[in-house]
């Protein structure tokens, strides 16, 4: 694959501009990480629903009740995965809240579809439960561990021994940023490295993609992850490096499965948010793969 500058150039000055949100969307507080994750769910379920329609154009019938009552569940799923996060100066939990939207929205979807269609349409129906299992989960177990509610110290009762001590020391902001640093460390090496030198594709779902940029990519997010874990808290190095692993690997099939979804729906882009990005599913779709699998190891460890 030839390099181009042109490219790389638009794709590097818009990464700048995204990179800047996502950061102060990360960092900022709590908060900030809800409302930016919040755009980030709304945004893929209106592009994964775009898709869909063109996959199979039967759910483009579904009505509004359906389509929004959907989202509205997965929201309310997101939101039932925060621990202590209370409304400022009430005693409304935004668990509670999750709670209320996430069954008014699970309710809507298959009462609406009997009341407009008059029958239940378990194909549309089942495209929305794949939907909220391939994003709404994924954000609300980014926010589960963004919450910190996953590991709480045991006394050193875990599998690896003192491991949920070595966790919960380190920052309930820190997880999130490493998975996400993983990934683009992984795009952006893999990118390079396939450009310069990548020969073999990867796979006909994306042929831009090659073996060497892919390992290239991946040794690189580990090495480079590792290292910064070692200066930062020498302790759980292993966590930062087995984390970049999963991110990298996960990822990329993330990406591989997305691609095959704009293949099938027969698109170039889910959307258009950022010049030489795409849409948010473009953007996301490796840490909608990757948080998952993320969460699992540190669930297994913890």
């Amino acid at each position: 694959m030839a390099w181009n500058w042109k490219t790389f150039n638009t794709r590097a000055l818009s990464a700048l501009l995204f990179v800047g949100i996502m950061f102060l969307g990360l960092l900022y507080n709590e908060w900030s990480f809800l409302v930016l994750f919040t755009v980030i769910h709304f945004g893929c379920w209106f592009e994964y629903q775009k898709i869909i329609a063109l996959i199979d154009n039967d759910y483009a019938s579904i009505n509004p009740f359906h389509r929004y009552g959907t989202m509205l569940a997965g929201y309310g799923l997101m939101l039932f995965c925060t621990k202590d996060w209370f409304i400022p100066g009430t005693e409304v939990s935004l668990y509670s809240i999750g709670w209320i939207l996430g069954l008014t929205g699970l309710f809507l979807l298959p009462v609406t579809e009997v009341l407009f269609s008059r029958s239940l349409q378990f194909k549309n129906i089942g495209y929305s439960l794949l939907g909220l299992i391939y994003i709404s989960l994924s954000w609300a177990l980014l926010l589960h561990i963004r919450s910190g509610a996953m590991w709480i110290p045991k006394n050193g009762n875990t599998i690896l021994g003192g491991v949920s001590t070595i966790l919960a020391s380190i920052s309930a902001y820190t997880i999130p940023l490493i998975i996400i640093a993983s990934i683009w460390i992984n795009d952006t090496m893999a990118y390079i490295i396939g450009s310069l030198i990548g020969k073999r594709p990867l796979s006909p779902v994306s042929p831009k993609k090659t073996w060497e940029g892919t390992i290239g990519g991946i040794v690189c997010s580990v090495a480079i992850m590792s290292l910064l874990g070692f200066w930062s808290q020498s302790s759980a190095v292993y966590i930062w490096s087995f984390i970049a692993f999963i991110a990298s690997v996960s990822g990329t099939f993330g990406d591989l499965l997305e691609s095959k979804l704009k293949r099938l729906a027969g698109i170039k882009d889910s959307g258009s948010i950022l010049p030489g990005h795409g849409g948010f599913l473009d953007r996301f779709d490796s840490l909608l793969l990757a948080t998952p699998f993320v969460w699992l190891f540190l669930k297994i460890i913890d």
